[in-house]
């Protein structure tokens, strides 16, 4: 699927570790690795909303939608096997 997650950019900005933002969402760290890595399936709009209330972002600044043929999503596909 072409939706890539720019979670790591806004923990960069926000200078969050995955623990620290983690506990702050209450989700486990595991949790936010398989979100920042892209293999989640899906995310609740409530884990959405935390993410962009402790981030101080919008959804589009997290999801990004880009067309099958887009490096980043045959690189995604080439990494999910």
């Amino acid at each position: 699927m072409p939706i890539i997650i720019n979670l790591d950019v806004e923990l960069a900005k926000k200078k969050m570790s995955v623990t620290e933002f983690a506990a702050a969402i209450d989700i486990t760290p595991a949790n936010v690795s398989v979100l920042k890595n892209g293999r989640a399936k899906a995310v609740r709009f409530t884990t959405l909303d935390a993410i962009c209330r402790v981030l101080e972002c919008q959804p589009g600044d997290i999801l990004q939608w880009v067309p099958e043929d887009h490096p980043a999503a045959v690189a995604a596909r080439e990494a999910d096997g």
